[in-house]
């Protein structure tokens, strides 16, 4: 039924977006109740970069031609709405006199568009800050009245600043992970980490004060285990506070592999300018990495090769040790490795591998930014 009033459309999604606090679910809700309490048929959401790409996130009530292999037609192409909140012309909700994304999926003739042919737009910002736009349309309909398209430009309003809201809550989230890490971190320090060197050197002082061959290889494996351990924990302490990433994500890597006693060689193509998320998941995908070589492969040496282009990263980690055999019926071989693959597909990347008996391993990361 769409008989509410304006007021009342616009007071449930307040309600909706101040309780949600998931961005996809929070948005789709929105956007389903907009639909459903005015003459509006179908929507769809992007959100658009820095760098100007667009990402479908949410959409509803699409016909078949726009739903059509995952919504391919609104997924792909150029449109004038993009084009202009990139260009930042666009700046309230206006009419669409044509759609190339609606006009490509008509043609190719891929099902039913529903008398779908245009759409209204509208950006979605919270201040100065925009994060993507809002498209609604409406069945054989080309051009909305102002009083639909303020009504449109109300919703959005409220939208941006609940992204924004949602945006806030997770800087303060990851601030107070990193806060957490460094207090993790510091204990680890102050205390085990300590108490390790400490049994380190009374182990060294029984082998040097005692005289029984038997004590002193006693005293040795005592001293062999904990100097292990130690190496461990400084490994641990490095993963919960990565020191270094401040003076560059390469450096930092060449770091720690430095601490864990490996030599490394670095290739980079491409500048290295990364957001952070990317730039952390880099180095723990690396760092886990580098323990594995350390521990399993069998040798001390490793390359790193990193090629960034305009749209994506490609890392490529490869050593010459012991490797090992893939079975494609296992779905990962270690714990490790599936916290590298974890670690890739939060940030919509992937994880591969590559390894042979007694020829090496090659892990290739691929990171969309």
């Amino acid at each position: 039924m769409k008989d509410h009033s304006n007021i009342t459309i616009l007071k449930e999604i307040a309600e909706l977006l101040n309780e949600e606090t998931e961005m996809i679910p929070m948005l789709k809700g929105a956007l389903s109740k907009f639909l459903s309490g005015t003459k509006f048929d179908a929507g769809w959401i992007f959100f658009i970069g820095k760098k100007g790409k667009a990402e479908l996130v949410v959409h509803e009530n699409l016909p078949e031609a726009l739903r059509y292999n995952q919504c391919d037609h609104l997924r792909k192409g150029g449109c004038w709405c993009v084009s202009r909140y990139r260009n930042d012309e666009l700046k309230k909700a206006s009419n669409i006199i044509e759609c190339q994304r609606i006009e490509s999926a008509i043609e190719a003739n891929i099902g039913d568009h529903e008398g779908i042919t245009h759409h209204a737009t509208v950006p979605l910002q919270s201040g100065q800050e925009r994060f993507g736009l809002l498209n609604v349309a409406s069945k054989h309909t080309i051009r909305f009245t102002d009083e639909e398209l303020e009504l449109l430009e109300s919703v959005a309003f409220q939208m941006g600043s609940a992204i924004k809201r949602i945006h806030l809550t997770n800087e303060q989230q990851e601030i107070a992970l990193v806060q957490e890490r460094n207090r993790l971190a510091r204990d680890l320090h102050d205390s085990v980490n300590q108490l390790l060197f400490s049994v380190t050197l009374t182990s060294r002082a029984g082998i040097e004060m005692s005289e029984d061959p038997d004590v002193k290889e006693t005293f040795k494996e005592i001293q062999q285990l904990t100097q292990e351990a130690l190496n461990e924990m400084r490994a641990l302490i490095w993963q919960l506070r990565p020191r270094g990433l401040e003076s560059g994500l390469m450096e930092a890597i060449k770091v720690y592999a430095e601490m864990l006693g490996l030599r490394l060689t670095v290739n980079v193509a491409g500048v290295i300018q990364f957001p952070s998320r990317i730039e952390e998941t880099l180095f723990r995908i690396v760092q886990e990495a580098l323990n594995n070589i350390r521990r399993h492969s069998g040798v001390m040496e490793a390359a790193i090769y990193l090629t960034i282009t305009a749209t994506g990263v490609l890392l490529v980690v490869k050593d010459e040790g012991r490797g090992f055999v893939i079975d494609h019926n296992v779905e990962i071989p270690s714990i490790g490795l599936q916290s590298i693959r974890d670690r890739a597909e939060s940030v919509g990347g992937t994880a591969d591998w590559v390894s042979e008996i007694g020829k090496g391993t090659e892990l290739l990361i691929r990171l969309p930014y």
